[in-house]
């Protein structure tokens, strides 16, 4: 089993926990990703194939426009997606053998190629529900609202646009000259449909949480949330169970693990608890951007498990990434969502929809709002109890579990 994905901590750990669960049944599984996540990968007795550099994730994380509603993804097509499509294609050209099957990210196009070119039986996997798109009802796309009350024509016309102006323009290129060195076709709008494997669409999420759509491609399967992010795997670090430990249940606070440029994001939220006299943790690999005098009973913290943490948790404040907020309803917890870019509009309008917390974008995203916000969340016990309801459905055993049989379905 080969394991191509591409992107933040988001977007391996569930790959690292497919690739345990068929380590499980017998298979051996082997990752495609950034050297970054090697150490992770390599601790669970997975193998691993380098897609990229370290210098590569630096750069992409110092990139300002990273989180940009509307730039951000050209960045991520400029320095993910399109350097690593021929790294991925030759990885498993020269590793597959008729006992092979790949099972692979959105946006590891090179996978894609290789199912064409070579006739691999593959996979792709969704980690969010933006990626499928629909004329009927597709959520969110970035900031915009498609609804099945828009008129047909309007939502085509809308995406072709989307397609030339932003998508086609930055992928379709690259993407076309290597498929010429391989003596395949040009493919257009290459997020519209060509992304999604004719032979199995896997969506790691719930019919609960995005129902599916007529339109969506044949053979889509949504299995559930797998849920590992690593938690469990080690003891909870002293510092972070004193603090758990010392007082009422925190709000979480966390931009996500990629997330380099989020001073504004804490400037705000440090004003809002000290509005709250709450307890609280900040979360975030980039400690430098928390402001220096912060208000007390409140902690700054590097990356810890949320699996470990959100369950002793009051609320979760974050940025919409589909991790973190799976690991938010598993934990049973209101939530606030402050979505910038990508797909974090359309999951934090979910979570809205499900009744288990409110989304207020970045722009908007103020002391005084984010207080008041969080003053009605902890106080709402209807909410509360959604909460809890929705946190019995999670099951990532049961989701890991019918993955691996779609997956093994392909090689019989």
């Amino acid at each position: 089993m080969l394991l191509p994905t591409l992107g933040s901590a988001g977007d391996v750990h569930p790959f690292i926990g497919l690739g345990r669960a068929l380590v499980a049944r017998g298979h051996r599984a082997t990752l495609l990703t950034n050297p970054y996540f090697r150490p992770a990968i390599e601790a669970q007795g997975l193998g691993f194939l380098a897609v990229g550099s370290l210098t590569d994730v630096e750069s992409a994380l110092a990139d300002p426009d990273l989180w940009h509603a509307r730039r951000g993804f050209e960045v991520v097509a400029r320095r993910v997606i399109v350097p690593s499509i021929e790294r991925v294609y030759r990885h498993i050209e020269s590793r597959a053998d008729g006992d092979t099957v790949v099972a692979a990210s959105s946006i590891s196009l090179g996978a894609r190629i290789a199912q064409e070119r070579l006739g691999i039986p593959t996979a792709s996997i969704h980690l969010q529900p933006t990626v499928l798109r629909s004329l009927i009802d597709s959520g969110m796309f970035g900031d915009v609202r498609i609804s099945a009350a828009q008129p047909v024509w309007f939502k085509r016309a809308l995406f072709r646009f989307i397609d030339w102006a932003a998508i086609d323009r930055v992928l379709a290129r690259p993407l076309n000259e290597f498929r010429a060195v391989l003596e395949l076709a040009p493919v257009r709008r290459v997020l519209a449909r060509w992304i999604h494997s004719p032979e199995c669409v896997i969506g790691f999420f719930p019919d609960w949480f995005a129902p599916p759509q007529a339109d969506w491609p044949p053979h889509t399967h949504l299995v559930g949330f797998p849920l590992w992010d690593g938690g469990g795997t080690a003891p909870v670090p002293d510092a972070v169970r004193g603090f758990l430990e010392g007082g009422p249940p925190p709000i979480v606070f966390t931009p996500g693990s990629a997330a380099a440029q989020a001073h504004g994001f804490f400037a705000e939220s440090v004003a809002a608890v000290r509005r709250l006299g709450a307890r609280a943790m900040w979360v975030t690999n980039f400690a430098e951007q928390v402001p220096q005098r912060l208000p007390p009973g409140t902690q700054t913290f590097g990356y810890i498990p949320f699996s470990d943490v959100l369950p002793h948790a009051a609320a979760l404040v974050y940025h919409g990434g589909i991790g973190t907020l799976a690991q938010g309803i598993k934990a049973g917890i209101p939530h606030l969502a402050v979505p910038s870019a990508h797909d974090q509009f359309d999951n934090g309008w979910r979570i809205m929809q499900l009744g288990l917390g409110r989304s207020i974008p970045e722009r908007r995203y103020r002391a005084a709002v984010a207080a008041d916000a969080l003053a009605q969340l902890l106080d709402d016990a209807p909410m509360q109890r959604r909460c809890r309801e929705y946190a019995a459905r999670m099951d990532a055993d049961a989701a890991l579990g019918r993955a691996c049989e779609l997956i093994e379905a392909l090689a019989r």
